[in-house]
């Protein structure tokens, strides 16, 4: 399927920006949904009552949270601004979703655990990491071996959120789960290898 021009110059607005591929996803979507919500008009035919409206019927009829529907509206704006070239001004009667007021449910150490212990093996060593070394879940699903240091005990997580790379620690216990996992992966990716796959996805620069 052909993609739409309008659309790849919003791509690589965001890759000239370094956004993360999640953000560029997301954006993306948000993006078609508000130009088919407006019967596929193109933007630039549109304006600030189009994209109030949007931002209501999100509230009102979709019901979304107050967080998705401020991601919707950082979308909408940085393609107005950074590929259309036009500044947007909120209407005043923009129906703003309502953040609830909740008290976090936080668990102990022994919940956490009992938890994870209950877990398959794969799912229980994804849920360690993410408990053990505070590796939120887009950190975790962009591993890779390279960021592990066994010697120091150390996870390198690069480009966090935020854009900012950090060092966590990497608990005794899970070293030798990981070295198990790569060892299994190893061998699906010689396997791969030898039937002519064993492709990956590469950062747009080493791309």
């Amino acid at each position: 399927m052909a993609r739409s021009p309008f659309m790849e110059s919003i791509r690589q607005a965001l890759r000239t920006k370094h956004y993360s591929f999640q953000t560029e996803k997301t954006y993306l979507t948000w993006i078609r949904r508000f130009i088919l919500y407006n019967k596929k008009q193109h933007p630039k035919d549109m304006g600030e009552q189009e994209v109030t409206n949007f931002l209501t019927h999100l509230a009102v009829n979709r019901h979304v949270t107050s967080s998705t529907q401020n991601l919707v509206l950082c979308s909408i704006v940085f393609m107005y601004k950074h590929v259309l070239n036009r500044e947007l001004t909120l209407l005043p009667d923009t129906i703003r979703a309502r953040a609830p007021k909740r008290v976090p449910t936080v668990l102990s150490h022994d919940e956490a655990m009992k938890i994870i212990n209950s877990m398959s093996n794969n799912y229980k060593l994804m849920f360690s990491l993410l408990y053990g070394c505070g590796l939120r879940k887009a950190e975790l699903l962009s591993l890779r071996i390279k960021d592990i240091d066994f010697g120091s005990k150390n996870i390198f997580v690069f480009r966090g959120k935020g854009r900012k790379d950090r060092v966590t620690m990497l608990p005794d216990g899970l070293v030798e789960q990981i070295k198990s996992q790569i060892e299994k992966v190893r061998a699906i990716h010689d396997k791969d290898i030898a039937e002519g796959e064993g492709k990956t996805s590469l950062p747009t620069g080493l791309a």
